[in-house]
């Protein structure tokens, strides 16, 4: 199968600023502030980069909260056993078992740092359910603004040590690397005034990527607009191997907001069915009973698929989410981020049905890391939904999202505390060809991913795919600028995802072939690593680790 000819280094002009810091953090999500914060409590120096404000990534649209075995009937075991049944066979049973473990003591870490956790009248955590839980172990704040809470927390303690140096308004172009092969440092452009204005260069011991997902590959989707694949297309151009893309969860809840409508999309929250919503098909009848013995709180990959063939059947644009049995009390107290959204939007959910569809809502695969966050590139680090840990498999489970931020990115701090930095190295000259994609591919991009490698795939909608990806890749740039360069990485990301779901021959998970619509355990129970080289795409087959056995109990 070929492949479209990628840049593979971003043309821009030469850095003309320098700054220096220990470890260089890309990102200001929940991962890239906790990676910062421990980070300098070991003692290094850190400046964050982050593309727009502290607070403008997708943590803070992170509605339903933090999942954690944090109750007294609930154990890390059975959030083991749940993920692994929501990953479909692909969960790397050590990094989960990793993330169960050490996850209700970073949050509780949370709390201690000043995060303001929702409470019962007794004052014990408040915790609900979400789809594929069969314990209530979703922590939330603010009813349905995790996220938010989390983020405010984070940055107050950022701005409380005051020795993290922040850089905002920077979007990270590429990764800097000594004569080794080694990371040390990224160029960056910097829109602001003074002398770190234009594109620059941080130096740095490591670095560490934390830019969040690639929703804005698709032309709907719940991430916000900076959510344009920028760390795992660096990553890719850095030569690192990249995994698990084709992987894209599908919220099945989403508002609907009209045919027409794109971008960034009203999420309405799995919480809202914990709490005892109902789907409902065109005709008023439960949708999902009968389908999941968990009925509408079954994993999110099996729920998007039952809401996408009611539609069919129906010729319907979207179903129905009833939550009025909730009364305006409940709304008002548990969901008011959510009501306030559906009431802008014309839909009063106390009294009516909620249109909802299914979008682009995360990226289970990314830039493949080991158990401490380190890629394949030396001195490159990777956490929150830029990375890979194995954690997610086919299907991330409800509300991990946030957790495997926190987790991980602790897991790095620590790591460089314990095995110490090198000394700074100076960037090699890097004598690779640059390239850069015109700015007006971006929505012709969108429309080519969500109509053949969306929810629906086959071998002829990504053949089509990648066929056009092949022709956004030969549109050079009439000018470089930010547009431009989050284009390339559109482009760059989609053409790998594409790439790795056309090779996937079987449904599993969030990736739904029509053509091959059985899950195949004997040839596709395995990873697809990407990497890039010499413009190139090149995907190979990785089996799971081997998982140590449990120690046997003597006779």
């Amino acid at each position: 199968m070929s492949t479209p000819a990628l840049p593979q280094r971003l043309a821009a002009p030469p850095p003309g600023w320098q700054a220096r810091a220990d470890v260089v953090v890309v990102g200001s999500g929940i991962a890239g502030l906790t990676a910062a914060l421990r980070l300098r409590a070991s003692g290094a120096s850190v400046l964050l980069v982050t593309k727009t404000h502290l607070d403008a990534g997708s943590t803070r649209w992170a509605q339903g909260g933090i999942a954690a075995a944090l109750a007294p009937d609930d154990t890390p075991e059975e959030h083991l056993a749940d993920t692994l049944v929501a990953g479909v066979g692909l969960c790397e049973e050590d990094a989960v078992r990793v993330l169960v473990t050490e996850g209700p003591q970073r949050v509780r870490e949370l709390v201690e740092l000043g995060t303001r956790l929702d409470r019962t009248a007794s004052g014990e955590l408040a915790l609900t359910r979400e789809g594929g839980h069969h314990r209530d172990r979703i922590a939330h704040a603010g009813g349905d603004a995790t996220g938010l809470e989390i983020e405010r927390a984070l940055i107050a303690a950022v701005r409380r040590d005051g020795g993290i140096e922040v850089v905002e308004h920077a979007l990270v172009l590429d990764l800097l690397t000594d004569a080794g092969g080694r990371a040390c440092g990224v160029t960056l452009h910097v829109i602001g005034e003074g002398a770190r204005d234009g594109v620059g260069a941080v130096l740095g011991r490591a670095v560490v990527l934390a830019t969040g997902g690639l929703g804005q590959v698709y032309a709907s989707t719940t991430n916000p607009s900076v959510s344009t694949g920028d760390g795992v297309a660096l990553a890719l151009r850095a030569g690192a191997d990249v995994a698990d893309l084709e992987f894209v969860q599908f919220h099945p809840t989403v508002l609907w907001l009209g045919e027409r409508s794109g971008g960034q999309q009203p999420l309405v929250s799995e919480a809202v069915r914990g709490e005892g919503a109902v789907l409902l098909d065109a005709a008023g009848e439960r949708l999902m009973r009968g389908v999941h013995p968990m009925e509408d709180l079954a994993p999110r990959d099996i729920v998007a698929k039952a809401i996408l063939r009611s539609m069919r059947a129906s010729g319907s644009p979207h179903v129905w989410l009833d939550g009025r049995r909730f009364g305006e009390e409940t709304w008002r107290r548990r969901f008011p981020t959510i009501l306030a959204s559906c009431l802008e939007h014309g839909v009063d959910p106390v009294t009516q049905l909620i249109p909802v569809v299914p979008a682009c809502h995360y990226a289970s695969g990314g830039v493949l890391t080991d158990l401490a966050g380190r890629t394949s590139v030396p001195g490159l680090y990777a956490c929150g939904e830029t990375a890979c840990t194995g954690v997610h498999g086919a299907n991330r489970l409800a509300s991990n999202s946030l957790l495997e931020g926190l987790v991980f990115a602790a897991r790095i701090a620590d790591a460089i505390a314990a095995e110490g930095l090198p000394d700074q190295r100076e960037p090699a000259n890097d004598e690779r060809p640059v390239g850069l994609l015109d700015r007006s591919v971006r929505p012709l991009l969108q429309r080519a991913m969500s109509g053949g490698a969306g929810v629906l795939r086959s071998a002829a909608s990504l053949d089509a795919t990648l066929a056009t990806l092949g022709e956004l890749a030969a549109t050079p740039a009439g000018e470089r600028g930010i547009e431009a360069w989050e284009a390339t990485n559109l482009v760059t990301v989609s053409s790998a995802l594409a790439g790795a779901a056309r090779l996937r021959e079987e449904t599993r998970g969030s990736h739904w072939r029509e053509d091959f619509p059985e899950r195949d355990d004997d040839g596709w129970r395995t990873h697809l690593v990407t990497t890039l080289s010499g413009g190139t795409l090149q995907v190979r087959r990785v089996p799971l680790r081997p998982q140590p056995r449990p120690q046997e109990t003597p006779a």
